[in-house]
């Protein structure tokens, strides 16, 4: 078959055009600029793997055995769902497949086969609908947001295990043949056809706005299992684009705010809800791929800048609680937030290739989702805050969205969508590590200690193994067997200051390109990748400071006095009955031991690098603590000049806000030595810190 739109005539179009494919057209997707690798052949090392690990010995890896939204299910022919979107169940699979693959752990996998075993079965219907419909007992309605989730698993389970391709490729078509006449018939599943005594429009909002989640998928299929129709999963796509609110028409000069939120009058929300908005990142990017439209390249880039420019938070993640609310460190950010903004912005770095978006997902997964999990990854909260010095009920919430105890570490402190999003994030982080490019390339996209074992378009059967202590060393060492030569790159960070590439007797420092590169023999190579970087302070709001080396924000570190309980109802506030969960899951109340309201002279910041190495190309990574993330255990920290100052609270018993500004701020007494520590350690802490010149004794 000939290709019929072709990019030259698609160029003609205007951007809004929607387009329209005949059932005997072969059309266009763009190819990726790194293409992935599937699930299973990229395995984790070192602390990356102890993090991992912890995961699936934490929440993630027992949800299903207790959890009502996941264990009694309406997927699972239960009765619990925590709202009528029917989402906890796919949310669940979709984080625990790769996290039982990229382990290979069989307890996780037989959860995954199980439940894969009752969906195929009961969940699967004879005209192509997938889930629980109004008539079972935990209630279901046809709307297409949370299979898009199912679908993020299925094409993950489809690519790690082949007993499973085949009832899941068929399973999606068919889906998608009735969705193309859900969406047609006035775009029903995505908008709501008729008001009654159960939907209204706030349970449409969500899918209308995540369009790019399933045309994410649809896109997998068309890239590797067509089946001959091309053209109506190009309809499909279509006709999701058009019902759903397009980030295309947000992402723009001029409508894009660049200030507080609350200042721009009938603002609309599905463009400012943070975890729309860590999803909304890759939809210029997924979008381009169908349309060949050129100029969204230049759009998921704007997205990207202006989102973390006027609305990130110093650690990562995008703050919005749950809307976006401007730059204060008192706001949060919902960590199911961080684990999109991970996903969204290793997608960007395949699809476009920048090295920005890779920084943002590393940014993401080093700081971000750690500081929202305890080190045991039972708790998690549900807002973040750059300033959080104690962790409990707070008197007042200084959310727009969130309750008094949304920023406590627990089982499900609000919303219990992250309780059951979080497991995606550091698997799925680890899927993007290894990327290729061309015949004959692979290329370290997202650094971190892993290993990849694959075989390229050129027949190459490669492994590289890397350990690393990556980002709390600046050193890379990389064991590469192949059969055949092929070129090995490395991603170099935009924030390094240098970056050598070695192996023995030839080197590499031409980061001209974003990455060095290196030709390899048939055989056995070894490298060793060094990156330069300095102390960086950028400046924040209220005349503060945020302190970052490499890829690691640094906060000060506060000394807590630590309480616990059994897990709330998020609902009723009441505790669960005892027994309903494992002993490890507990509900935290932090409060802070040492001072938290301090002003410091950064021009007396220093690293301390605990047993620094003088590493070479045969040396290996030291070996490090774990969980890596656990208060005190990371071995890099900062010393620097500090002092008390006066520091208001939003009300007694609640959060500092704004520290005091010009000659107002002012030392309460003498100055002392404060450290500061890599901020995913720092359940408690302050990040964004006030200034002032201190003398040095």
């Amino acid at each position: 078959m000939v290709r019929i739109w072709t990019q030259a005539l698609l160029a003609l179009l205007p951007a809004s055009t929607p387009l329209v494919y005949t059932a005997t057209a072969e059309p266009p997707v763009v190819p990726f600029v790194y293409d992935d690798i599937p699930l299973g052949s990229i395995t984790p090392n070192g602390w990356l793997r102890q993090e991992l690990e912890t995961e699936a010995a934490g929440l993630a890896g027992h949800l299903y055995d207790f959890w009502n939204y996941v264990h009694r299910s309406s997927w699972l022919g239960g009765d619990q769902e925590y709202s009528g979107l029917n989402e906890a169940f796919p949310y669940w699979l979709n984080g625990l497949v790769p996290l039982a693959y990229v382990l290979d752990d069989p307890r996780l996998k037989a959860q995954v086969h199980e439940a894969m075993d009752y969906l195929m079965k009961n969940m699967v219907k004879p005209d192509g609908w997938i889930g629980p419909e109004a008539d079972g007992p935990g209630g279901g309605y046809r709307m297409i947001w949370a299979r898009s989730l199912v679908f993020f698993a299925w094409t993950n389970l489809a690519d790690a295990n082949k007993t499973w391709e085949q009832p899941i490729v068929d399973a999606m078509h068919k889906f998608n043949n009735l969705q193309v006449t859900m969406l047609s018939n006035n775009c029903t599943g995505e908008q709501l056809q008729a008001a009654n005594t159960v939907l209204n429009d706030g349970y449409y909002f969500w899918g209308r706005g995540r369009v790019q989640e399933m045309i994410y998928s649809l896109q997998w299929l068309y890239d590797k299992h067509p089946q001959g129709n091309e053209a109506k999963l190009l309809e499909g796509m279509n006709l999701l684009h058009g019902c759903g609110w397009n980030w295309e028409d947000w992402f723009v000069k001029g409508v894009y705010p660049t200030g507080d939120v609350r200042d721009y009058p009938d603002i609309p929300y599905q463009f400012v809800h943070g975890v729309n908005v860590g999803e909304g990142l890759k939809a210029p990017a997924v979008i381009r791929r169908y349309t060949y439209n050129d100029s969204l390249v230049q759009t998921a880039r704007d997205g990207s800048n202006w989102t973390f420019q006027y609305h990130g938070s110093t650690y990562g993640s995008i703050i919005a609680d749950e809307g976006q609310v401007g730059l204060d460190p008192w706001s949060g950010s919902e960590t199911c937030t961080a684990v999109e903004v991970i996903f969204s912005q290793a997608y960007n770095y395949r699809a476009i290739g920048d090295s920005s978006f890779a920084d943002s997902a590393e940014m993401s997964a080093f700081n971000a989702l750690p500081g929202a999990m305890t080190s045991d990854w039972w708790s998690h909260v549900y807002m973040s805050e750059s300033n959080q010095p104690f962790s409990k009920n707070l008197s007042v919430t200084p959310f727009s969205n969130v309750n008094t105890v949304g920023q406590t570490y627990g089982l499900e402190p609000d919303y219990p969508c992250c309780t059951v999003n979080h497991p995606q994030g550091l698997p799925k982080f680890l899927q993007s590590t290894f990327v290729t490019a061309g015949n004959d390339c692979i290329v370290h996209a997202l650094l971190s200690p892993a290993t990849v074992q694959t075989t390229l378009k050129n027949g190459a059967q490669v492994m590289v193994e890397c350990q690393t202590n990556y980002p709390f060393e600046d050193v890379l060492f990389y064991d590469i067997t192949t059969d055949k030569s092929i070129t090995f790159k490395v991603r170099v960070p935009e924030w390094a200051t240098s970056a050598q590439l070695a192996s023995a007797g030839v080197s590499t420092t031409d980061v001209s390109s974003g990455q060095l590169e290196m030709a390899i023999p048939a055989g056995s190579t070894r490298l060793m990748y060094t990156l330069g970087t300095d102390i960086r302070t950028t400046a924040r709001e209220h005349d503060t400071i945020a302190v970052l080396r490499g890829q690691l924000v640094y906060a000060l570190q506060i000394d807590a006095g630590v309480t616990s309980t059994g897990p709330h109802n998020y609902r009723t506030g009441e505790l669960y009955p005892g027994g309903y969960a494992p002993a490890q899951s507990r509900d935290y109340t932090m409060l802070n031991q040492t001072e938290w309201a301090v002003a410091i002279d950064p021009a007396t910041i220093k690293f301390v690098q605990a047993n620094p190495v003088n590493y070479t190309l045969n040396s290996n990574p030291v070996d490090m603590p774990g969980p890596i993330f656990a208060p005190g255990a990371p071995p890099t920290s900062m010393t620097v000049r500090a002092c008390a100052i006066n520091w208001p609270l939003l009300a007694p018993g609640s959060i500092p806000v704004a520290p005091p500004v010009g000659a107002d701020r002012k030392c309460l007494g003498d100055p002392f030595e404060a450290k500061l520590v890599p901020y995913g350690s720092a359940k408690i802490r302050m990040t964004e810190l006030p200034t002032l010149k201190l003398r040095v004794p």
